[in-house]
């Protein structure tokens, strides 16, 4: 489904929230994902846990934690939310060689959270930068994307289901 207009422009193209107070609550959830390739040796580093900076993974996944928690912090028309659960999953990926980052977020609410699910996938993968950016400058973020969001007035959305009907 593609929207007639950006529900965030009014009719004079300002910028403005929307206002969400009319809508039902349902509960929602997103999943996005993004990917941090670096090389060998630093993957290992990390894996082994002696990067200079300590436990990247972990620290990652805190940070990308806080990160969906002040999303409407950092994005100007976001609303603030009362989230229920963010789960941030990090994993090996010997093919890039580097991390595989997932973020899921859900709620009970008027709103959805993708915009959540991506800033946690985002952070938690630039703060897998910052601590291993000592050894390893070219490391690349890269395909950060939403994979999934389900509730509200819009359904349920699938990465995999709208690249099959392009």
């Amino acid at each position: 489904m593609t929207p007639s207009k950006l529900s965030h422009l009014d009719a004079t193209g300002a910028a403005n929230m929307v206002d969400v107070g009319d809508k039902t609550e349902t509960v929602r959830l997103a999943t996005a994902e993004g990917f941090v390739s670096m090389l060998p040796e630093t993957l290992k580093l990390i894996q082994t846990g002696n990067a200079a900076k300590g436990d990247v993974i972990g620290t990652a996944r805190i940070a990308g934690i806080m990160a969906a928690k002040k999303t409407h912090e950092l994005i100007p028309l976001c609303h603030p939310l009362l989230l229920s659960k963010i789960s941030i999953d990090i994993e090996t990926d010997e093919t890039l060689p580097g991390l595989h980052v997932t973020a899921t977020v859900k709620l009970t609410g008027k709103t959805g959270v993708e915009m959540e699910a991506l800033t946690a996938v985002s952070v938690a993968c630039l703060t897998i930068y910052d601590m291993a950016k000592a050894v390893d400058k070219g490391m690349n973020i890269q395909n950060i994307r939403l994979l999934q969001k389900t509730g509200g007035k819009s359904g349920d959305w699938s990465a995999n289901i709208a690249a099959s009907e392009r």
